[in-house]
């Protein structure tokens, strides 16, 4: 079997993303996973993982997909393992961070973790001012090449992966960056988690996602900081 990833913008209406499913199963496709990772103005944005035995019927996949009035057919990319549910990531996440007490460890579960859940190419927790990579997954680009990407999309975005909830005055981009990497800022660390998954598109939910990692990064760190507190109280002597 070969897993899959296809993206597809369909009508936002009853029936639309089953008539999606059923030409994916008219292949003998099977849907194992499906995102919904956008909506509004009348489209919506799926992802569905699907598992193809034959790679010579992905044409036909397309095709199939293709004949369902509106759809269109983002992204089809092959994934290197069958992705899990990522309705547990964010526990499987918050799970890891809990389980290492030192910081530097934590920042390589923090990397490890944005590749498990957003399948880059690569991961870097990165020391702006240094310009310097603290923790990796893969094989990210020189630091001083991300450093320089988080800094000319900094206007591109107030805050680059806030919760969707969250509002703010719009800035006027002066640079588009990338739409293949991503960053977000790890406040508590005073550092940056960037990742990159070269002719992949980062989706507004992926930026989410990427954001929730970052806050529960930020809480692991206050959580040592206290626990560091606590140990070097005067109750603790002796």
């Amino acid at each position: 079997m070969t897993v899959f990833l296809l993206r597809v913008a369909l009508p936002d209406r009853p029936g639309a993303l089953g008539a999606v499913a059923s030409r994916i199963g008219a292949v003998r496709a099977d849907v194992v996973a499906l995102d919904i990772v956008g909506r509004g103005e009348g489209r919506a944005v799926d992802e569905f993982v699907v598992e193809l035995a034959d790679d010579s019927h992905v044409s036909l996949l397309l095709s199939e997909v293709a004949e369902v009035d509106g759809v269109e057919v983002e992204e089809l990319r092959i994934l290197p393992d069958l992705v899990g549910n990522r309705r547990y990531d964010a526990y499987d996440t918050a799970a890891a961070l809990l389980a290492e007490r030192q910081p530097q460890r934590v920042l390589q579960v923090v990397a490890q973790r944005a590749a498990a859940e957003l399948q880059p190419a690569w991961s870097a927790v990165l020391d702006l001012e240094q310009r310097s990579i603290v923790a990796a997954s893969g094989s990210p680009p020189a630091g001083s090449w991300i450093a320089a990407y988080v800094e000319g999309s900094r206007w591109h975005r107030p805050e680059p992966l806030a919760p969707a909830n969250d509002s703010g005055p719009t800035q006027t981009p002066t640079h588009r960056p990338a739409r293949d990497a991503a960053w977000v800022a790890l406040q508590a660390w005073d550092l940056v988690l960037a990742v990159g998954r070269p002719g992949w598109v980062f989706g507004e939910h992926d930026r989410r996602r990427l954001g929730a990692l970052a806050r529960l990064a930020d809480a692991r760190w206050a959580d040592l900081v206290d626990d560091d507190s606590r140990r070097s109280h005067p109750s603790h002597a002796g």
